[in-house]
């Protein structure tokens, strides 16, 4: 209603007839969710200048914008899990803004972290045995030996570069659990001479996480389950979902069914990717077995094989390790969303940081795996190593590439956020030429910046809201419907030159 005017005068009004201008969601927000060597906010000890722990971030998704401020928060690189590694390609590889959730913080595992150990059978079938168990706890025991050797009433026990000779196992006399070695301990003395032989430990490491615990709870906000809250995320992954594997049966149910519950999230949040991997040492044939395995059918999610080696600086001197590749290629995402635009495949792009293959692929071998939407990596010589696939786990042929359901999920996010205002209004024909003028004018711009295939915007897109979408019995039911059709570029994935002989311009 006009305001009421009772004084002479000049009166100004502002009225609300102007277009409302749709914004583009953002397309490459990353969730990362593992494991990580701290979780917690950190302060300045006044005393010390020491950084101490101030407020825990465990299970909570918290946003980090460049490798420092991950380091911050949650620690640097660890040999116990893939995701610093993986933050640290994604950030190298041209990666923005991510959220992080840590299921799991290393250093506040304490005593749930085992040793490693290794039993040293006696010389004589039925005497008691030596066990030997790591001082520290965590997979790094994994790496020690203990080599035995006897001369005579008496042994040595090396470890590492440590070596105790003249050792026998009578008390008072160099008994062999007096003896101190800097990374080894004797938790039970046998009651014989020991046999001789190498013996390497093993069973130090840190629990796994379950898939209950990969998945969580979207009421307590943890795990995968609390990223439904975050509406800006638009990529998920999970690299640490491999940490461990072993290769048994119950390792790849649970693989399944967390990836499966990603997938799940996604197609029914709309607004969202996932980018999965697959299981260390795999050969060609087995990853296309693990394919079937899964048995995934979605435009939801990509997967990539195989994995690749990067340094590994967690180590001291400098070593090397396989990691899934997922982090880096999300990192590649963002580079070409920011060089190109969303619309362009993420393919044919340099890893950064990957130094070399698990497995470097034949072509034939790419040629089994590309068609059921195995995304592969490969090393070309003089070209690096580059992403070459870039296809979804989709059957259906109209969704088959990357870009074509991320140009959906970015359209679909942009006109659910900028229409927002068309709720509770009028719904006449003066809303329907509002909204097929904002929404003209949205993808007007998704058109020039080269997504939609088409010489003109007629040729490109289309947008219909009118009386036949909208009879009588539409609007009785509170409902406002308006199609749009779009024509995606895709991408050219196969390139022909057909090439002939030609007698020339003058040949008769």
């Amino acid at each position: 209603m006009p305001a009421s005017y009772a004084t002479p005068g000049v009166y100004v009004e502002e009225v609300d007839k102007g277009s409302k201008p749709i914004e583009a969601a953002g397309a490459s927000m990353a969730a990362f969710v593992g494991i990580t060597a701290e979780a917690s906010t950190k302060t300045l000890d006044p005393d010390t200048g020491e950084r101490i722990p101030l407020k825990s971030v465990l299970n909570k998704a918290t946003l980090v914008t460049n490798w420092t401020q991950f380091q911050n928060i949650f620690g640097g690189f660890t040999s116990g899990a893939y995701l610093p590694d993986a933050v640290y390609g994604y950030f190298n590889n041209g990666g923005g803004a991510a959220y992080i959730t840590s299921i799991q913080a290393l250093d506040e595992l304490g005593d749930k972290a085992t040793a490693a150990s290794a039993v040293i059978p006696a010389a004589t079938g039925k005497a008691k045995s030596i066990t030997v168990t790591a001082k520290v706890t965590g997979a790094g025991g994994n790496d020690l030996s203990v080599t035995i050797k006897t001369e005579g009433d008496t042994f040595s026990m090396t470890v590492g570069d440590e070596t105790k000779a003249g050792l026998t196992l009578k008390k008072g006399d160099g008994f062999a659990g007096d003896v101190e070695f800097s990374a080894l301990a004797l938790t039970d003395v046998g009651s014989a001479m020991p046999a001789d032989g190498t013996y390497a430990l093993a069973g130090g490491g840190t629990p796994i996480p379950s898939a209950a615990d990969f998945i969580g709870d979207v009421v307590k906000r943890t795990g995968l389950a609390g990223l439904e809250a975050l509406d800006d995320v638009r990529l998920v992954l999970c690299p640490d979902l491999m940490m461990g594997y072993d290769g048994s049966d119950t390792f790849k149910e649970k693989i399944k069914a967390v990836q499966t519950a990603i997938i799940a999230d996604c197609e029914r949040l709309k607004y969202r990717f996932a980018v999965l991997d697959t299981p260390s040492g795999l050969n060609a044939q087995e990853a296309k077995e693990w394919r079937m395995y899964v048995n995934f059918d979605t435009s939801y999610a990509a997967m990539y094989y195989p994995w690749v080696e990067v340094a590994d600086l967690s180590d001291s001197p400098q070593q090397t390790r396989f990691m899934p590749p997922s982090g880096h290629v999300v990192g590649i995402y963002n580079r070409v969303d920011a060089q190109v635009g969303f619309h362009k495949a993420p393919a044919n792009e340099v890893v950064a940081g990957a130094l070399e293959l698990e497995l470097n692929l034949t072509k034939g071998e790419q040629g089994t795996l590309n068609p059921i939407g195995i995304n592969c990596i490969r090393s070309f010589p003089g070209r690096g190593i580059r992403v070459w696939g870039a296809r979804t786990l989709s059957s259906n042929g109209s969704w088959r590439y990357i870009n074509v359901r991320r140009l959906f999920i970015v359209v679909g996010a942009s006109l659910d956020t900028g229409m927002q205002w068309v709720v509770f209004e009028p719904n006449d024909h003066t809303l329907w030429a509002k909204v097929r003028r904002d929404a003209n004018a949205f993808l007007s711009t998704i058109w020039l910046s080269g997504a939609l295939f088409g010489t003109s915007k007629d040729e490109a897109f289309y947008v219909k809201c009118d009386e036949e979408l909208n009879p009588t019995e539409i609007r009785d039911l509170g409902q406002l419907i308006i199609e749009i059709g779009m024509c995606p570029v895709k991408p050219a994935e196969f390139v022909i030159f057909r090439i002939s002989q030609w007698a020339g311009p003058n040949a008769e």
